[in-house]
């Protein structure tokens, strides 16, 4: 697949956009899509690439899609199920958008992935979700007192992602919670968000300009 060129770069992005974007990177990462892979030109794709753009990017979208998103289409065969799978989760997921939230939050937290954090903690925020919870898991605090749902979820991800192991009694509280339907799908959610940090760390994704790095290092 072949870079895009500054003339075609000039075309599809608007110069200011470009400018604030690039504010000292390292000498591997492109300032456009603040990543170590170009933003994918859809012209430079055949017919089948270009009509999983259009479904992932989108065919009139005017300034770059950053994130595992734009990542993801250099590979249409990786782009087009994780669009679908990562749509169905976040809006027709059994569990709800707030604590589809929670659980996007814990596996951003466990990965350590800063971008999707960023993203996802004011999007937690505007879906309800409390700030004791959302400073639980950003403060890897102790979860007694939080509402069950949430704090199972939490449980269910730290076990998961730390022990690599789920304990029967979690599970049980996540059916109980969830049903198992519910439980499969939170955990399918983790997962999600797991492989778009690994895209995303493989590419060393910066955050935007205009978005603030929340995430605590550590």
């Amino acid at each position: 697949m072949r870079k895009l060129s500054f003339a075609v770069l000039m075309s599809v992005v608007p110069l200011a956009w470009v400018a604030a974007q690039n504010h000292e990177l390292p000498a591997d990462i492109d300032p456009v899509s603040q990543s170590r892979v170009p933003v994918v030109e859809r012209s430079s794709l055949d017919a089948e690439g270009q009509r999983v753009y259009d479904l992932v990017v989108g065919r009139d979208r005017t300034t770059p899609l950053l994130g595992p998103g734009g990542v993801s289409v250099y590979s249409a065969g990786v782009a087009e199920p994780m669009h679908h799978l990562n749509t169905y989760l976040r809006q027709h997921g059994v569990v709800g958008p707030a604590l589809t939230e929670v659980a996007i939050l814990v596996a951003a937290w466990e990965i350590e992935q800063a971008y999707e954090w960023a993203a996802h903690e004011p999007a937690a925020r505007r879906f309800g979700v409390p700030d004791a919870v959302i400073d639980a898991i950003k403060y890897d605090r102790d979860v007694a007192g939080l509402p069950a749902k949430e704090s199972t979820i939490i449980r269910f991800g730290r076990e998961i992602m730390r022990d690599h192991s789920l304990s029967s009694e979690t599970w049980a509280e996540a059916v109980e919670h969830f049903g198992r339907q519910g439980t499969i799908e939170i955990a399918d959610v983790m997962g999600d968000y797991v492989l778009a940090g690994i895209i995303l760390h493989a590419v060393d994704q910066r955050i935007p300009a205009d978005r603030e790095d929340t995430l605590p290092k550590r």
